[in-house]
């Protein structure tokens, strides 16, 4: 009953954003484009700000970690990144991801200005770029077998220790008086 839903739900939320326009406006209402590098510093708050937005908005198909294996996901046959492995994101600027939250890609919807200000995105950036670093390490490669030493060279015998020599018994010692 949940999954119809959350997918009728996914769609209109699709529509709804493709229909919105999706550029940044300076104050004067001109359209401005966003910085290059991530120009925020994450706090606590914003942090915590993301985690919400991410999970009103992004962990219906991204998963609740990231790793992008969602029942909506599966139905809309879409293959997502696992945020969870670090490597996903290596080749990605904080810049492509703020594009591609900002604008859409594909099949994503944009986040519009009017839903999330720049700096929340940005703050968003942070917190998806986070979801690989609270994984576990992965396990350690195994340690191949150290090749056999090579054997010592032999040891030449010691010198035969001559038999200690018979100590003669002690002269009576005699009384005196």
């Amino acid at each position: 009953m949940l999954k119809p839903f959350l997918v009728f739900s996914a769609v209109i939320l699709f529509e709804i954003a493709a229909l919105t326009p999706t550029s940044t406006l300076a104050a004067g209402g001109t359209p401005q484009e966003p910085a290059s590098t991530n120009p925020v510093r994450p706090t606590a708050a914003s942090q915590e700000k993301a985690k919400k937005m991410y999970a009103m908005d992004c962990a219906i198909c991204h998963g609740d970690n990231g790793d992008g294996k969602t029942d909506l996901a599966k139905d809309m046959s879409l293959t997502l990144l696992d945020w969870t492995d670090p490597k996903s994101l290596g080749g990605k600027s904080d810049q492509e991801l703020f594009n591609q939250i900002r604008k859409g890609k594909d099949k994503m919807p944009p986040e519009d200005a009017s839903r999330a200000k720049d700096a929340e995105v940005w703050n968003l950036v942070i917190y998806i770029r986070g979801m690989s670093k609270n994984q576990p390490a992965a396990p350690a490669a195994p340690v191949a077998p150290a090749a056999p030493a090579a054997p010592a060279a032999p040891v030449a015998p010691a010198a035969p220790v001559a038999p200690a020599a018979p100590v003669a018994p002690a002269a009576p010692v005699a009384p005196t008086n």
